[in-house]
């Protein structure tokens, strides 16, 4: 056995029943929007009573608080069928003035016709980012935003996501990707060889990658808030070493020359 593969082994244990690095995101009843308001505090004013998409809205938790809530009319996207049919279910539930409608795709008609595209805790998960924030930028009107938060970015303390088997910050930087898949194959028989097969896929999320994909995407920032572990934000002002503690980024974006919001 390599050493690597020894070493980090060794420091490692049988994930608690049900543990998952990329599980479900909880909503407390009542509190279905309490991530999206604590890292955008304006957040009313920016979706009160506005066309929404909640870009992977999951089982709808969040899209639903947003119609209740915010006065939003709001359209969820999801890839999975199972998690929509729950959405659809729970909104169904609830007497909403607002609309709130669940689709796996969106027809080509409803291009621009959002106020405001939101994306939480998935964008270091999109196989191809590109393209994913380009389809973001479409759904919305000239003078739309996108409201995109996620974390943590790969080169935080635990941005491959491996915590629930490993508690050593930056394994990812200290082992070569065949070490961590080969010590990861202990606990998960899903075949993974690469951070990319995981579940629910890791595309290596660097802060400087996504503001790449910010800039070929032909957006401005509008806001921009960079969270550092322990609560040290100071170290987000720190070119290169930012990369290794900014454990969650924030941000509103808008199409470059666009008229800002009131």
């Amino acid at each position: 056995m390599p050493i690597g593969e020894w070493i980090l082994g060794a420091l490692s244990r049988e994930p608690v029943a049900g543990a998952s690095a990329h599980g479900s995101v909880s909503y407390a009843p009542g509190k279905e929007l309490a991530l999206l308001r604590r890292e955008y505090p304006g957040l009313s004013a920016l979706v009160r009573g506005k066309r929404v998409v909640d870009f992977g809205c999951g089982t709808g938790e969040q899209a639903v608080a947003l119609a209740r809530e915010e006065g939003c009319e709001v359209l969820g996207i999801d890839s999975n069928p199972a998690t929509l049919q729950r959405a659809r279910e729970k909104a169904a539930s609830q007497a909403l003035a607002n609309p709130v409608r669940f689709a796996e795709t969106v027809t080509p008609e409803l291009a621009g016709k959002f106020d405001v595209v939101i994306s939480q805790n998935a964008m270091e998960h999109f196989p191809d980012p590109d393209h994913i924030v380009q389809f973001m930028k479409q759904l919305i009107h000239d003078d739309g935003v996108l409201l995109i938060t996620f974390g943590p970015p790969w080169y935080a303390p635990y941005g491959s996501h491996m915590q629930y088997f490993c508690k050593l910050p930056w394994v990812n930087l200290l082992f070569s990707e065949r070490t961590v898949m080969r010590v990861r194959s202990r606990y998960r028989s899903d075949g993974a060889q690469r951070y990319v097969d995981v579940e629910s896929g890791l595309n290596q999320m660097s802060l400087a990658k996504f503001e790449r994909v910010v800039a070929r995407a032909g957006l401005e920032v509008r806001h921009w808030h960079l969270t550092c572990v322990k609560g040290v934000n100071g170290l987000a002002a720190l070119p290169l070493l930012r990369e290794l503690f900014v454990d969650h980024v924030s941000c509103v974006l808008a199409p470059r020359n666009s008229t800002p919001q009131n």
